[in-house]
């Protein structure tokens, strides 16, 4: 009896669209931790501490204003997709419109504040490169991903989401090959060249299997304002997910990023497992939130135990792993070890709050969800420049660790008032 109902309970995993998209998520994310891990340990060693501490520098510095490139079209795309297949044209051609005009007014904007955030040493030309790679191609794939995520065929987005890094792991290798001692720009043109070709086949795969784009300009302006939230949403999880990684730039030393920048890449390495069921559950956390706070609840509440053990597991397991990093990158990151063992609890901090945040975003709260990572990106800031000058690379890990601890205990917060509200109003309604 026992058996036939673990065989029941396995054949209705194995029919269950959200275990099968997050299984095509984690193929994908594990080929792009193989791929990833060799390009990253390839690049970091051949670069030296301090130019891949400049690269990653203009890469934090880009990643923050980047979301602001596609003004929230691909999240727009999921949310209303999901829910109505034929809008499909309309918000694939203007979030591919709204990615090219956008990023074209943001690069100049970064070219102009990059002697206020980066040292000297970070050149305009890398600032340039990265920039034009993140804010325009990068965007353009995450949208054709997206656009798949739409209608769950995951199994496509997981592909799109692998591309590029098979196309960056072609260009390390051909960088290594062609040049004897390549610095930060060197790697900034040919991981553009990469990303380009990948951006181009992910557009092809689009207008394959989904549709051409055609404009609709008449639906940019009513949701222009909940795009802007999704875009400020994103921004501010850079800032404190990133920013800290530029400060160090800054205040601290180009080989103390370098060094804090290896640690943190190996806590989003860990997170992908949490990553892969937040993208194939993204889509349902809209359609579940159609009825409200508590549908999109619901949800969470299937995902985040599973997630939440998962984190803490391997928030142990880093810390107890983390002299096997030098290693691996070279005796010249040695002091990543402890900077790996400062960051290892934000693997279970953000195993926890995403779903809350989901939460609200699902049910249409957006607005609330951007307007409390605003604060909380407010407060790294501000922490980090306090911080960072009198203890370097640790200043920045006590900031993102509470950072996310904030945010962990904000946003579940607003998910249980706003439940409770919810609750109150439909017994209102029945007396």
């Amino acid at each position: 009896m026992n058996l036939e109902k673990l065989k029941s309970s396995i054949s209705r995993l194995g029919q269950s669209s959200l275990v099968r998209n997050t299984l095509w998520m984690m193929l994908a994310q594990g080929l792009r931790l193989v791929l990833q891990a060799g390009y990253f340990v390839l690049v970091a060693r051949v670069l030296g501490a301090e130019q891949y501490g400049a690269f990653i520098g203009a890469t934090a510095l880009v990643a923050i204003v980047s979301p602001f490139a596609s003004l929230g079209a691909g999240n727009l795309i999921v949310k209303n997709v999901s829910r109505n297949r034929d809008l499909f044209n309309d918000y694939w051609g203007n979030a591919l419109f709204m990615v090219l005009v956008s990023g074209l007014i943001l690069i100049p904007l970064l070219l102009f504040i990059k002697p206020i955030f980066l040292p000297s040493k970070i050149s305009i030309s890398l600032l340039l490169l990265v920039a034009v790679t993140d804010l325009i191609f990068l965007r353009i794939l995450d949208l054709a991903g997206q656009s798949f995520q739409a209608i769950h065929w995951l199994s496509r987005t997981a592909q799109l989401n692998l591309l590029p890094y098979i196309t960056r792991t072609g260009a390390a290798i051909a960088m290594v090959s062609f040049l004897p001692n390549p610095t930060a720009l060197d790697w900034a043109i040919f991981s553009i060249a990469s990303t380009v070709v990948a951006a181009l086949i992910a557009v092809l795969l689009v207008h394959r299997n989904l549709g051409y784009p055609q404009l609709a300009l008449w639906r940019i302006k009513p949701e222009m304002t909940e795009g802007f939230y999704f875009s400020v949403s994103l921004s501010a999880q850079t800032v404190y997910n990133d920013l800290d990684k530029t400060m160090l730039a800054r205040l601290s030393t180009l080989e103390a990023t370098g060094i804090y920048a290896a640690a943190y890449r190996l806590i989003d390495v860990a997170f992908v497992p949490v990553r892969s069921i937040l993208s194939a559950a993204y889509a349902k956390f809209f359609q579940q939130g159609e009825s409200g706070i508590s549908g999109s609840l619901n949800l969470a509440k299937r995902l985040t135990p599973i997630s939440g053990i998962y984190g803490l597991t391997a928030g142990v397991g880093l810390y107890l792993l983390a002299p096997l990093v030098p290693y691996v990158l070279g005796d010249e990151y040695a002091t990543a070890v402890d900077a790996l063992r400062w960051l290892s609890p934000l693997i279970f901090l953000k195993a926890l709050h995403y779903f809350a945040a989901d939460t609200l975003t699902g049910a249409g709260f957006q607005g609330v969800r951007s307007g409390v990572q605003i604060i909380i990106a407010v407060f790294n800031v501000l922490i980090n420049l306090w911080l960072i000058p009198l203890y370097s690379w640790k200043g920045a890990a006590l900031s993102s660790i509470a950072s996310d601890g904030l945010l962990l205990i904000a946003l579940w917060g607003i998910v249980a008032f706003l439940y409770q509200q919810e609750v109150q109003l439909l017994k209102d309604s029945q007396e």
